[in-house]
């Protein structure tokens, strides 16, 4: 079996015993442990002058962890630059908040060829290259520049946009040809898939051959034969199930059941950016009590955002807006013994989301777009199967193709929102469980180990050489 290096822009090192902290870390040990190899990127430190240096490796039976430092500069113009003041808005279609610049774009060619640089030596001819995300589309034209030509994959874990809005990128056919040297490109959902094909279609003299569902897409441009084709990444489904079982008995979520007197619990977990939809979402709860009013001293709403990015201007800016939200929408309808809103900005570990989880009348997942989150799956998972709450789930989310059981709203539309909470709060219990049931069916037959092996073998069998 060839070995496989997985890619990606953070490395995470992970201690043999310890839970992984992720989907993604999850499924990348299972399958580095499996096949050895190397999990290679960026260790997360930035240092002062240039990056330079050999990666520092870590050993771990099988399993190399190699990571590399950031320059400042690299770091600014690769990270903070090019990939999420550029690219991240772009594929999120974030027009607006697109920032131009070709000294970040050059300085987001010169990572990955830093990257690509320092990984070619540790090769070897049979390796099986697996790449993630938008932070490293041209790694794979570097590598092969550098002479290495062994099967390469990619993964993009954000939405792709349609080709409309990628045409905003000045530099989006260059974009693209780089994407194009790797032998398979993977998406999450078939919308994502359809917009990369249109995309070959209408900008390049590429041509597509679309094999439906099960086969993806044979993709021929810029001189290159790939395959592209749509993976859901998924959950580890068993574990996250054992896992809320037993954080239902623990000390935060004992503390969480206390504080809510009897009341019932609406939950939201995401990462704070603004795609996440949080804005509307803190209105949308607002509405529920307004149009709802029995629901007021009885419904809290607890919304866990941790801060990331937090020196880019437009992560600043949502951060303020959801604090004036927040205050002003529990100065309209606190009482002395209760605040509707608990906005957080800390994460927690998965053993206290799961427990969190698990307490929650309502899962209220609502990004304005998203490749697929993770934390909709999750919630579902983590419901007591006897007594289960209910996901609202917004259209614009990657998970709705597949957890069609959810109450799916537009999250634009505030009114329908409220509405969705309304229905999920006073849903019969037989519904709950039928919807939950279904959803269940569904991430246990497609869990993580099903995207990781479904992906990798995809890519032993793409077009190559």
């Amino acid at each position: 079996m060839s070995r496989l290096v997985v890619v990606s822009n953070r490395v995470a090192p992970i201690d043999e015993g310890k839970q992984a902290a992720g989907g993604l870390a999850v499924a990348v040990l299972a399958a580095l442990k499996k096949t050895g190899g190397i999990w290679f990127g960026w260790s997360g430190n930035v240092v002062e002058g240039d990056s330079q240096g050999e990666p520092t490796r870590t050993d771990v039976g099988r399993l190399t962890y190699a990571t590399l430092d950031l320059g400042r500069r690299d770091f600014e113009e690769y990270y903070n630059g090019f990939a999420n003041q550029t690219l991240w808005p772009l594929f999120h279609y974030r027009l607006g908040l697109i920032e131009v610049s070709r000294r970040t774009r050059e300085g987001y060619k010169r990572v990955n060829g830093y990257f690509a640089e320092r990984l070619a030596p540790l090769l070897q001819p049979d390796d099986m290259v697996w790449v993630h995300d938008y932070h490293l589309i041209p790694f794979g034209e570097e590598l092969r520049q550098r002479g290495c030509n062994q099967r390469m994959g990619f993964f993009l874990h954000t939405p792709f946009p349609a080709p409309e809005i990628l045409v905003a990128l000045p530099n989006h056919r260059e974009l693209i040809r780089e994407l194009c040297n790797y032998d398979l490109v993977g998406f999450h959902t078939q919308v994502d898939l359809r917009c990369f094909a249109d995309y070959i279609r209408e900008e390049t003299d590429g041509t597509v051959e679309d094999r439906g569902p099960e086969g993806g897409m044979m993709i021929q441009a810029f001189g290159r034969t790939l395959l592209a084709k749509a993976f859901p990444i998924s959950i580890d489904t068993a574990n996250l199930e054992s896992l809320a079982q037993t954080a239902a008995r623990s000390r935060h979520t004992e503390r969480l059941r206390e504080s809510l007197v009897g009341r019932r619990l609406i939950i939201g977990v995401d990462r704070l950016d603004y795609s996440k939809g949080l804005p509307q979402r803190f209105q949308a709860f607002e509405q529920l009590l307004a149009t709802y009013p029995e629901h007021c001293n009885r419904v809290s709403f607890l919304q866990i955002a941790p801060p990331s990015r937090e020196d880019v201007p437009e992560y600043i800016a949502i951060k303020r807006e959801l604090s004036e939200l927040s205050g002003r929408i529990n100065g309209r309808f606190a009482e002395f013994d209760w605040v509707p809103i608990r906005y957080l900005n800390k994460s927690f570990g998965r053993r206290v989301l799961a427990g969190f989880y698990r307490t929650a009348n309502v899962g209220l997942v609502t990004p304005l777009r998203d490749g697929m989150n993770l934390v909709a799956k999750e919630y579902v998972a983590c419901q007591d199967p006897d007594d289960p709450g209910v996901l609202v789930l917004s259209t614009f989310a990657g998970a709705a193709r597949e957890l069609g059981e959810a109450l799916i709203v537009n999250p634009f539309d505030i009114e329908a929102v409220a509405d969705a909470l309304q229905r999920a709060l006073t849903m019969s219990l037989p519904e709950r469980k039928e919807r939950h049931d279904a959803i269940m069916r569904t991430l246990r037959r497609h869990d993580i180990g099903w995207w990781r092996e479904t992906y990798v073998d995809a890519l032993t069998r793409a077009p190559y050489g």
